[in-house]
């Protein structure tokens, strides 16, 4: 068998056994993209699921919050606009005039977009129309937080951003699903929120892609009905299935728990079960890793983001679900030391200090989380110098809980080779010096999967 496998910018040949199983971890059944961007968002607004209109939601002298997802979700089309430019017209007819209705960028932990990339996934137009009612989150902003208490099943504290607490409607656009990773209560409740009530769902062992039984998005739906409790009001949502990063394929509005599900539904057939995927379990898995992240929108990616975020994380599912226990997986990757120190500050230190004591991502989480999430130099290039927060470096490793799995990872093409075997991991020259390695572990006839893997999804 012979295939190209991602690698960085380029691709690298490889030939595999006749035996290799081929598995993808792309979806099973690409859907249409809707022949009317406008139109579908509209319908979607004049038929909510769950929830009564805009318009009825609101009287003329309302506040209104738009929130919006950031670049890391890799939806490049204009579903942001569209969608924000729909709510606005919704809101004229109620009386509810543009000038009262404030925009801001759901980013978390990540970091604060600039102007320029503001107007990449809004579009110029509104990025100039609303100035500084345009802004980003700020989780490090006493000012501009609210604790509405613990949730009165398990005590998760839940803390939204004050725009949320006080608007008389919050309106989220969400541009895109990454499998059952983000969309649902995750928008505001992490979206919105900061490092207290992030960590809760962010630990090795909490975050989750599964489409179907979600154990993170049921923390989530915990925290969305405390919220909605508090404030005495529901979140209007609008929710979107992507065709591919430029276009959509459906989009639905409503009620958060609606639309969530109208979508989960819709992507159920697209991503079945990864355990179903194959009857066997394997002792050798073969994939490339691009020079590709949610993280490195407008950046680069580093050490941090190839090997262990992308290599053993949003490309490592089926490691989970198809590997045998102690497989030996082989990523196809150059992986050069580079690092954006501007956007990702504080990425080198915990690949140097952090990773050079300890690859167990349970003890990382306990000796290093929060004094991360506390350090005020990296905490001031979050707030004022567009960096990702501190602790955010930590959350990256988190994939390393794989390794529990896992034999060895084999690095093939690296660079410089003490790069990966600063992670503990191989290195070999090429895919069938490491496929020949591993053989030698797991016998001449074992079981070898290659790994398909998602293009890389970048704007343009």
């Amino acid at each position: 068998m012979n295939v190209e496998l991602p690698y960085g910018e380029a691709t690298l040949p490889a030939r595999l056994p006749e035996r290799t199983r081929s598995l993808s971890n792309t979806e099973a059944v690409t859907p249409a993209p809707v022949a009317d961007l406008q139109a579908a968002v509209g319908e979607a607004l004049a038929r909510p699921l769950g929830l009564p209109r805009l318009g009825e939601l609101v009287k003329p002298d309302a506040t209104v919050t738009i929130a919006f997802d950031d670049a890391t979700v890799p939806s490049y089309g204009p579903i942001r606009s569209v969608g924000i430019e729909a709510v606005l017209a919704e809101l004229a007819t109620a009386g509810v005039s543009r000038r009262q209705v404030t925009l801001i960028c759901a980013n978390a932990l990540h970091r604060k977009l600039r102007p320029a990339e503001l107007a990449r996934i809004l579009g110029a137009g509104l990025v100039a129309e609303f100035g500084d009612r345009l802004l980003c989150h700020d989780a490090e902003d006493p000012s501009a937080l609210v604790s509405l208490g613990p949730t009165p099943e398990h005590g998760y504290p839940v803390v939204t951003h004050r725009l949320v607490a006080e608007s008389d409607l919050t309106v989220y656009v969400n541009a895109g699903y990454m499998r059952g990773f983000n969309g649902g209560w995750k928008s505001v409740c992490v979206g919105l929120s900061t490092y207290a009530t992030i960590r809760v769902t962010h630990t090795p062992d909490g975050m989750s892609m599964s489409v179907h039984g979600n154990r993170m998005h049921a923390v989530l739906d915990e925290m969305g009905r405390h919220l909605e409790s508090r404030l005495g009001r529901r979140v209007f949502k609008i929710d979107t299935l992507l065709a591919d990063p430029l276009r959509v394929a459906k989009v639905v509005a409503g009620s958060v728990d609606d639309s969530r599900r109208a979508i989960l539904s819709a992507m159920g057939t697209m991503f079945p079960p990864r355990r179903e995927l194959a009857r066997e379990r394997f002792d050798v898995l073969v994939y490339g890793v691009p020079d590709d992240s949610p993280y490195a929108v407008f950046s680069h990616v580093n050490p941090i983001l190839t090997l262990i975020s992308s290599g053993l994380g949003y490309l490592g599912g089926l490691v989970e679900a198809v590997g045998a226990p102690g497989c030996t997986v082989i990523l196809a990757t150059p992986v050069p030391e580079r690092w954006d120190r501007v956007a990702h500050p504080s990425y080198p230190e915990v690949w140097e200090r952090v990773l050079g004591l300890t690859r167990d991502p349970h003890e990382i989480m306990r000796r290093f989380a929060d004094d991360y999430a506390r350090r005020p130099e990296y905490i001031e290039a979050y707030r004022g110098h567009y960096g990702f927060h501190p602790v955010h470096a930590i959350f990256a490793v988190y994939p390393l809980k794989r390794l529990s799995r896992i034999g060895r990872v084999i690095v093939v093409g690296p660079r410089d080779p003490a790069v990966p075997r600063h992670l503990g991991f191989e290195v070999a020259a090429s895919v069938e010096e490491a496929l020949a390695r591993a053989e030698t572990i797991h016998g001449r006839d074992c079981a070898i999967a290659h790994v398909r893997q998602p293009a890389p999804a970048r704007p343009e």
